[in-house]
């Protein structure tokens, strides 16, 4: 039997994917506290035991997070946005926005503080480990790449995505729509100092060059060769849950070797398209 402990961290995930999935619905009380199985009268000081913060608190969180990447990736308007979140006009949502950030929506659609961001809307998160991880072995075809190498903190990582989005955009030789993207982390951010992290930031093109250009994006070439597959579903904030259990769990059962190149990501959708629940990526291991 699993203990109350384990049962208590089930259920708050439940709740939390739940509120994910139903952000734009209304989510009372009584709702979350069915979905989590637990009475409603200690339901929310279990969530706050958990999570740090209420329930309300969390769906702000949660409202105010999708906010700011449809400000920084997406055209809609800031109404629409605001109106999305839950707000009844633009001035409320500014109100609210600059409180939280220390820059109006308009000010963080220009020139986003994702250092700021980070520091005040980073998510708790319950790690799931009783998933069951499906790891396929195939052949992967190399790519022709333009790509973008951000090096430094790990929480600017958005500021060269914005900038190699705007290139696509300017450009049209990797556009979204017909383009993998990919992401290459040289290090881990857990082990590394701030500034020496990298990470290359890739979308697949026809040609083998591209002019050159003021983001800095060059050619390149992402190599082919065997590699384990497993598929992350959820925020990139926890893709290392599932790197981890690929190095962990599946690494030393297979009898397989590594192959000198870095694990890498095939980001199947965007947080400025879906819920940050329904985000798919898959994660890369080479292997001789």
């Amino acid at each position: 039997m699993k203990g109350v402990s384990e049962r208590h961290q089930q259920s708050i995930q439940r709740v939390c994917e739940y509120i994910q999935q139903h952000l734009d619905e209304e989510l009372s009380a009584e709702q979350l506290s069915e979905v989590a199985a637990c009475s409603r009268f200690h339901f929310h000081r279990i969530f706050m035991a958990f999570m740090g913060l209420s329930t309300t608190r969390y769906i702000q969180r949660v409202k105010l997070r999708r906010a700011s990447f449809q400000l920084a990736f997406e055209q809609q308007k800031i109404i629409d946005i605001a109106i999305e979140a839950g707000f009844g006009s633009s001035e409320a949502f500014t109100r609210a926005f600059k409180s939280s950030f220390l820059q109006t929506p308009s000010q963080f659609r220009t020139q986003p503080d994702w250092q700021h961001w980070h520091s005040v809307l980073q998510l708790p998160m319950i790690a799931k480990e009783d998933y069951i991880m499906d790891v396929k072995i195939v052949d992967f075809p190399p790519r022709n790449i333009a790509y973008l190498s951000h090096r430094g903190s790990p929480q600017r990582v958005l500021d060269s995505a914005a900038k190699f989005i705007a290139w696509r955009k300017q450009t049209g030789l990797s556009p979204v729509a017909s383009s993998e993207t990919y992401a290459v982390p040289y290090s881990d951010p857990n082990t590394v100092a701030p500034e020496d992290f990298r990470l290359d930031i890739c979308g697949t093109i026809q040609q083998s060059q591209i002019p050159y250009n003021e983001f800095g994006v060059i050619a390149g070439t992402l190599p082919g060769g065997r590699c384990a597959v497993a598929r992350h579903y959820g925020s990139h904030d926890h893709i290392g849950d599932t790197v981890y259990r690929l190095y962990r769990e599946w690494l030393p059962q297979s009898g397989e070797e590594l192959r000198d190149f870095p694990c890498y990501f095939h980001w199947l959708n965007f947080v400025h398209e879906v819920d940050e629940s329904e985000l798919m990526t898959d994660v890369y291991l080479p292997l001789k």
